[in-house]
């Protein structure tokens, strides 16, 4: 072979080792990952800056679950007399709103305590559960939450972390050989103070695991939705003035539901 073919052989396979180089430097590495974009963060809710929304934020930096709001009267109470079948309702507004425990109230000759605080979610009611419900000691407790959890009201939260505090309070609650009722959330087709939302599909999804969970551990469940709910999947007009907090049709509506629970509960 000549000097001459020689330098054009080289040329030649310096050419095609270029030509292999940028064909496979301009391709991802096979042994790697693709590159995604990072997921969203997600979005958090504000809601309306008011009187009410500034003692609640105000609130969760001092005292998050509330501790204090029935501390005293969780002290003085005493504990059930002989023969008390003692009910413990726990939960946000809805539950709150239930004037139940006043005198005149439909369930005021009963051993029934109110333990609902407007606003609250999920988180704060497992870190006063032992003081507000377990320490009581009641035969029954009836959870009736979640809603503000989808509303955001401390925070952005997932269907996951909810279901796992409801499941935490009922396993306290079974611990400590007490009854659990479950309740299913109310329907809402929109929140006022935090409108977008979309919350129907959100509860109907909830609403599903908290019967199917209840199901499993044999805990009584109890559903509201089913019985209260629109054509829009919401809260109608006639059992509610803002759709989200029953009116007093609307609990008279909820007291056989939740009377048949209790009485499930309570049988040996």
């Amino acid at each position: 072979m000549t000097r001459a073919s020689i330098r054009f052989a080289v040329a030649v396979l310096a050419l095609a080792g270029a030509s292999a180089f940028n064909r496979t430097s301009a391709q991802e590495p096979a042994n790697l990952p693709e590159t995604k974009a990072p997921a969203p963060a997600p979005t958090v809710q504000k809601h309306p800056d008011n009187e009410y929304w500034r003692k609640h934020d105000a609130q969760l930096l001092t005292d998050f679950p509330w501790l204090a709001r029935f501390k005293e009267a969780d002290e003085t109470l005493g504990a059930p007399g002989a023969g008390e079948k003692r009910v413990v309702f726990l939960g946000d507004s809805i539950t709150e709103g239930w004037h139940f425990d006043k005198p005149g109230g439909v369930f005021a000759s009963k051993p029934y305590i109110n333990r609902g605080i407007s606003g609250q979610t999920t988180p704060q009611m497992v870190l006063r559960f032992h003081q507000d419900v377990i320490d009581l000691h009641p035969k029954v407790v009836v959870i009736l939450a979640g809603t503000n959890d989808i509303a955001g009201n401390t925070g952005p939260m997932t269907p996951h972390e909810t279901e796992n505090n409801i499941a935490a309070m009922a396993e306290m609650a079974a611990q400590n050989h007490v009854a659990v009722v479950l309740c299913s959330i109310l329907p809402a087709y929109d929140y006022p103070w935090q409108p977008g939302l979309m919350p129907a599909p959100k509860i109907d999804a909830l609403n599903a695991w908290i019967k199917d969970y209840a199901a499993q551990h044999n805990y009584v469940y109890v559903d509201y939705h089913s019985a209260m709910k629109d054509a829009r999947d919401g809260l109608p007009a006639n059992l509610s003035k803002d759709g989200v907090h029953p009116t007093q049709a609307g609990y008279d509506m909820m007291v056989p539901l939740v009377e048949a629970g209790i009485a499930k509960a309570e049988r040996p």
